[in-house]
């Protein structure tokens, strides 16, 4: 999940009144006549920029600079401004290391956008200690926290916040715990009523509305609600039209419901907007379902090159691609057996799970898998590897369950692999 702190400005939004007469095609979406929301930013950080540069000794401009470039990287996927942010919060707090919160926010915000975790939850334990009754830096320790697999301290740290789920930098992060503690329906009321709290706010920018559209159609998707996340899109798009996170979705939602067309024009746009590897690996995925085994490779090639030309900790969509397409499996493992070691979330086990049962290690995946179903958190795919690392295992009566939950959880969980998993259940 994208961090969220309102007061910088975090993640995307605008009242949107969901028009429903829009047909949706990629070519029908107009953008709307202020497009200026990232050009005012743009302005912005060159005011300031030029501020800071005459003022070696100000502090303030440099921590609201470090606020701009965070607002600019969630608005574009741009990593280097999340680097940006980094330098220019810790250059803020070198001149002034004391009551310098809005420093610190920035800096654990920008180490949480390039995934240094670690780092990152050590910044946020000063700023809640700066401000002890600072809810958002509570709730950013909180998603910080939940990143690195730290469920007990997760759970004391949202605990505190439990009477704050009308805060718009707290609720999305409920509703995460929510997910990860298997209680979809409450991380859905969570988000909805996040969302129409944002739509009555006047002073959010679009972009942020439109984040809290995706919140709602992300949990949409994973639970086969293909409607809901329809809607939640058309209203995204129409606060955000150019919204790389949108159009991936949107690209997503298509090749699920199996319109392979409709994927590639939406796939098209998204990649024009900075696709992310999960959706060029999904282009490709899409290229060999219509038979085209040339384009097909040539997305995963460039899958494996985005991953290269911006490296990062913790790239779960780079090692899932690698995984799910029998690319580079010992590599990616050695990868992932080294990050388990410092974040250890049910995500990181279910990816390891995955990797040692594809090299052949099934004691391994099983203990994998332990870790990842400890929660009890409702992921169709973690039950679908769980499924065939208990079939690997022998135990026909473990596979046929975590399939029979998986497809029960969502019908259509993947454009691929929810064919296998039927296969799997008939034969079994």
């Amino acid at each position: 999940m994208r961090p969220l702190v309102v007061s910088i400005g975090t993640v995307s939004l605008a009242t949107v009144g969901v028009a429903m007469s829009l047909a949706l095609r990629p070519d029908r979406i107009s953008v709307p006549p202020s497009m200026s929301e990232l050009a005012g930013r743009n302005t912005d950080i060159a005011f300031f920029e030029t501020r800071a540069a005459r003022d070696p000794r100000g502090a303030a401009d440099r921590a609201f600079l470090a606020g701009l470039y965070l607002q600019r990287a969630r608005e574009t996927g741009a990593y280097a401004d999340f680097v940006r942010a980094e330098s220019t919060a810790r250059a803020a707090l070198a001149i002034r290391p004391d009551r310098n919160t809005r420093a610190l926010l920035a800096l654990a915000s920008s180490l949480l956008g390039q995934h240094r975790f670690a780092e990152a939850r050590a910044w946020a334990e000063s700023l809640v200690a700066a401000t002890p009754e600072g809810i958002g830096a509570r709730a950013l320790l909180g998603e910080i926290q939940l990143e690195l697999g730290d469920y007990d301290a997760a759970g004391r740290t949202f605990g505190s916040l439990a009477g704050d789920a009308a805060n718009l930098a707290v609720a999305p992060r409920l509703a995460r715990w929510a997910e990860i503690r298997g209680r979809p329906d409450e991380a859905h009321a969570l988000l909805v009523q996040a969302r129409s709290d944002a739509l009555r706010r006047v002073d959010l920018p679009r972009e942020q509305i439109a984040w809290f559209q995706l919140r709602v159609a992300d949990l949409a998707l994973r639970f086969g609600r293909f409607g809901e996340a329809d809607r939640a899109l058309v209203a995204g798009l129409r606060a955000e039209p150019g919204d790389f996170r949108l159009l991936a979705a949107r690209t997503r939602l298509m090749a699920l419901r199996g319109r392979w067309r409709a994927a590639l024009r939406w796939g098209a746009r998204a990649e024009a907007a900075g696709a992310d590897i999960a959706t060029l690996a999904l282009l490709g995925d899409v290229w060999a379902a219509r038979g085209d085994g040339g384009r097909a490779r040539s997305y995963w090639a460039k899958a494996e090159q985005s991953a290269r030309d911006k490296p990062e900790p913790y790239n779960r969509q780079w090692s899932l691609f690698r995984l799910d397409h029998g690319i580079g499996l010992d590599s990616t493992r050695a990868i992932l057996e080294r990050e388990i070691g410092g974040r250890r979330d049910v995500y990181g086990w279910d990816q390891l799970a995955w990797a040692r049962h594809l090299t052949g290690d099934r004691y391994g995946a099983r203990a994998a898998m332990r870790e990842a179903l400890r929660m009890g958190t409702q992921d169709a795919t973690v039950q679908y590897h769980a499924g065939l690392i208990a079939l690997a295992d022998g135990d026909r009566a473990g596979a046929r369950a975590a399939l029979e939950r998986a497809l029960a959880i969502n019908s259509r969980f993947h454009w691929f692999q929810v064919e296998g998993a039927r296969a799997l259940l008939r034969a079994l």
